[in-house]
């Protein structure tokens, strides 16, 4: 039998119904095996897409510092490659105050002493940036910059040691030119010259009182000699925290010294920026507001009350000014308090710091009016200027002697007090104290046909006014000689003074003979024994065996020499006990000239006694255009050793030879030289040119108290008092020689100052002997100062 391929069909019969408990386990395997590899797979997803997003987060984080600040992400440096770095943006990377010294001294520079612009100068400051100028002879560091820096907050720098600091900003510094400073010096009539030199600030300074905020005021200045007086010069700058930049916002000068100070003038509760320029009895000031610009960068602007516009539509209100503007401040003042009352007090801003700044004036003529002058014309000059016109005319009435010394006042007068006798007409033309004084310097100035012709134009004068004006003019008959002596240089005189309390009129020689010699009250006689003198043309010294007068007119031709005639006023400077320095002026009244030997008769306050102490210079005389002051820096030998070393050791050598000819160290073998720079490193010196020969020499003024210093003490020693004797001085040449010294047997010759005369090319010292004072130049033919 065949075997038939079975066929495979499903069984039909006895079908069953599926077992439930069959099904669940047939169905429940298969399902528990996905939902395990489901929940694997999600987790791994979810964690890839979280990651993914952390990192998109953070990768646009730092991609959005690297944009607005790149300083922030700068720590990504340490774990970048060199050619991968962040380019900081606007910064560069930040630095120590060590760092920041050493890149400006690479560049010649010098770090200045750091100002705070907070309270915590670590959170930020203000740091000057000097420069040594070429050839210099004093001040030689000039500000050249002004730099802010800003601690870093990064986490890389805020976590070391040091703090680290930012260039926020930066402004360049040159100093205002020559032209500028001195221009504060000149009156209306005199001609400003266009001097373009650029002079030095020297000094920064942050104004310590209460400022207008936000922000920091700081004040750049630097300062010259002229005459015996001193100028200051500089900017005002101002440090916007907001826009975290620096503005220059004024630039000022100061003819008496006096720096710009914050003080509450006008009344609307905020400082203002006042300058002192007031010159002699002219007091000057301006004033300055902080107002608002729409500006950007430069928010605010200081903004000068001035007096040129008036401020009010007012017809009195006007008048008020224009007399103020001539400098009879109290008269305005006096006016415009009648103006406020009539208003009741309602008056525009502008117009009230107006009214504030004569106020301010008026309050200073005031004090000076109400002073005791030793001199009629002083006290003439303080009278006028406060508007004080009758009192002016009692002082000039008061004697013959008045009258010419007043006479000479007006002859000099260049314009102060003719615009102000012009001004108080204009107002009022028939009051008859002004006509009586403008009537006097028409005559004194321009001929007695002038004044005469001038009074009798006036359409209300009475006969009586008329008769009582031209006998004042009739005073001034006494000083017609004097008045024509003419002399085209102002007086230049140095010399020693002393009072003295009996003057015989014919001993002296005086422009009008028939002037009697008197004193007014409060004055004395002084005696200036002249040392030397400029006679237009060159300096002569004493004793002046060459000076011979014509014997007719001889007391003319020595006016006129002397440059007394144009300016007749001279310094009295004294030293009180504690070395300060009082100085009175007085006025040169006549001349004596015996053998070889010139003086002069000035009167003028007393003045505190010198008492005749070896430590005190002697009292100097001298005119205001006679000298001007030479003060260098000083250094210490220990810095002078840094730039010229063989220098130094040559000079100690010499100091400590000259210290025991002396007998200030006792006498034998000269200390080494590292012991010499032990004791004497800190000594102060100056280096200036004195021969000029374009080559600095060295100036070591040496105290007692520093000489004493280098003895062992002894009793003797101990007994002795350093500050019994004064202060001694050595110079050395550019080839180390010693060219000056106090060292001498002489112990009463002592150098007082250098300075600088006029038509020398070369300083002088002003040096003071046993009998008086003498400028000594230095000469080049005989090598000496002589």
């Amino acid at each position: 039998m065949q075997n038939r391929p079975r066929k495979l069909t499903p069984k039909t019969s006895k079908q069953h119904k599926p077992h439930a408990g069959m099904v669940k386990r047939i169905v429940k395997k298969p399902q528990k095996k996905l939902k395990r590899g489901s929940w694997l797979s999600s987790m791994l997803a979810s964690a890839i897409l979280l990651s993914s997003a952390s990192l998109i987060m953070a990768f646009a984080w730092i991609s959005v510092l690297f944009i607005f600040n790149p300083d922030q992400v700068s720590w990504l440096n340490k774990i970048l490659p060199v050619w991968a770095q962040i380019p900081l943006g606007k910064h560069e990377r930040p630095q120590t105050l060590k760092q920041i010294q050493l890149d400006l001294s690479k560049k010649n520079q010098i770090f200045g002493e750091t100002l705070p612009l907070h309270q915590k100068v670590e959170d930020s400051f203000l740091l000057p940036v000097f420069q040594q100028r070429a050839n210099c002879q004093s001040d030689c560091e000039e500000l050249v910059e002004l730099r802010v820096y800003e601690r870093s907050e990064e986490l890389e720098f805020k976590s070391q040691s040091e703090n680290y600091y930012y260039l926020a900003t930066q402004l360049p510094v040159t100093g205002p030119e020559e032209s500028f400073v001195i221009s504060s010096l000149l009156d209306g009539t005199s001609e400003l010259q266009d001097i373009t030199i650029p002079l030095p600030l020297t000094e920064v300074q942050r104004f310590e009182d209460a400022t207008p905020s936000p922000g920091v005021w700081f004040d750049l200045h630097g300062q010259r000699q002229q005459g015996t007086g001193l100028i200051r010069y500089g900017y005002v700058v101002y440090y916007n925290p907001e826009r975290r930049n620096l503005l220059q916002m004024l630039s000022w000068t100061s003819p008496n010294g006096q720096l710009p100070k914050w003080r509450q003038v006008t009344g609307d509760g905020k400082k203002e920026l006042v300058l002192d320029q007031t010159i002699g009895l002219e007091q000057q000031f301006q004033v300055y507001q902080v107002k608002p610009l729409k500006l950007f960068l430069k928010p605010i602007q200081l903004e000068a009350i001035t007096l040129k516009s008036p401020a009010l539509n007012d017809y009195a209100y006007q008048n008020a000014l224009s007399i103020a503007r001539s400098g009879l401040w109290t008269p305005a003042w006096e006016w415009l308090k009648f103006i406020k009352k009539q208003r009741k007090g309602v008056l525009p801003e502008a117009a009230q710091a107006q009214i504030d700044l004569i106020r301010l004036h008026s309050q200073l003529t005031k004090t000076q009016a109400e002073k005791i002058w030793g001199s009629p014309s002083q006290e003439v000059l303080a009278d006028v200027i406060d508007g004080r016109w009758g009192k002016a005319l009692q002082v000039f009435e008061a004697s013959p002697h008045n009258a010419q010394e007043i006479a000479t006042l007006l002859k000099t007068d260049e314009k102060r007090l003719w615009n102000r006798m012009a001004a108080a007409l204009r107002v009022n033309p028939n009051r008859l104290e002004v006509q009586a004084w403008f009537a006097l310097i028409l005559k004194v100035q321009q001929g007695e046909e002038h004044a005469n012709s001038w009074l009798k134009a006036q359409p209300k004068i009475t006969k009586d006014n008329l008769a009582y004006i031209q006998g004042l003019l009739a005073r001034l008959n006494g000083e017609s000689t004097k008045s024509q002596i003419s002399s085209t240089h102002p007086s230049q005189i140095v010399g020693t003074v002393q009072p003295i309390t009996q003057v015989t009129n014919t001993d002296w020689l005086q422009p009008n003979s028939l002037a009697d010699l008197k004193l007014t009250d409060n004055q004395v006689w002084y005696q200036v024994e002249v040392s030397a003198f400029h006679n237009g043309k060159r300096w002569l010294n004493s004793p002046f065996e060459n000076f011979n007068p014509p014997k007719t007119d001889a007391a003319k031709f020595l006016w006129k020499t002397l440059g007394i005639s144009s300016d007749p006023e001279i310094q009295i400077v004294v030293w009180l006990p504690n070395g300060e320095q009082q100085i009175t002026i007085a006025a040169i009244k006549a001349v004596q000239l015996r053998g070889k030997v010139l003086r002069l008769l000035a009167a003028g306050p007393k003045m505190p006694e010198n008492q005749n102490n070896v430590l005190q210079p002697k009292p100097l005389a001298l005119t205001n255009a006679a000298l001007e002051w030479v003060q260098p820096s000083p250094i210490t030998l220990r810095e002078l050793h840094q730039q010229n070393p063989q220098g130094v050791k040559v000079i100690l050598s010499s100091v400590w030879k000259s210290l025991q000819q002396s007998d200030e160290v006792p006498r034998g073998a000269i200390p080494s030289f590292e012991q010499m720079q032990e004791k004497l490193g800190d000594w102060p010196v100056q280096v200036i040119d004195l021969t000029n020969n374009a080559q600095p020499e060295i100036i070591l003024t040496i105290s007692a108290g520093a000489i004493a210093s280098l003895n062992q003490p002894t009793p003797e020693s101990q007994k002795e008092n350093p500050e019994q004797r004064r202060d001694r001085t050595i110079i050395l040449s550019d080839r180390n020689e010693v060219i000056y010294t106090d060292f001498t047997g002489n112990d009463l010759q002592r150098l007082s100052a250098i300075a600088k005369l006029s038509g020398v090319q070369s300083l002088a010292l002003l040096v003071e002997n046993a009998r008086n004072y003498s400028l000594r130049r230095w000469s080049e033919k005989n090598q000496r100062f002589e």
